[in-house]
């Protein structure tokens, strides 16, 4: 089941995921609430508290997600996943380099500093604090030069060899 988390900023959705998460959970209560707050502000800042394991997430309820994510690809600034399951909050700290925003995960005795983060106005999105420039702007032929340059194997391929 998916609840709403109340006392959040206006800018965020604040989601519980408690016991089994199915379709209806997802068209009923996350999709029309993320959409809203898409249109209203013109990015999403979620917070997810997996509250049950992965596992009790329907099949249908994985898709929605995949959907959702997808439709709303460039919209998505903050994530922030709170979980004791270690993997899901491993994967929250990947998935930012996925996507537009930033995402992050935390364990469940951390709530508080994730609701502090994922509430904190950020008018520069993450690229600032990693200090990254957006991919669109540079070419193919940049990465390959940048990759050679920085290169700590000149004149060697991957595995080591001479060229």
């Amino acid at each position: 089941m998916l609840r709403f988390i109340e006392n959040l900023p206006s800018y965020v959705v604040g989601i519980h995921a408690v016991g089994e998460v199915n379709k209806d959970d997802y068209q009923k209560t996350l999709i029309p609430r993320l959409n809203e707050l898409a249109d209203r502000q013109g990015e999403i800042n979620y917070l997810l508290v997996l509250d049950t394991d992965v596992g009790n997430f329907s099949a249908a309820a994985w898709w929605e997600d995949l959907k959702l994510g997808l439709k709303n690809f460039k919209k998505w600034n903050k994530i922030a996943v709170v979980t004791d399951q270690k993997g899901v909050e491993w994967f929250s700290d990947i998935f930012r380099f996925f996507i537009p925003g930033n995402s992050k995960g935390f364990p469940l005795a951390k709530l508080d500093e994730a609701i502090k983060w994922i509430s904190e106005k950020d008018d520069s999105n993450h690229e600032s604090d990693l200090h990254l420039t957006p991919a669109s702007t540079y070419s193919d032929n940049d990465i390959v030069e940048s990759t050679r340059e920085n290169s700590s194997n000149k004149g060697q391929g991957p595995a080591g060899e001479n060229l």
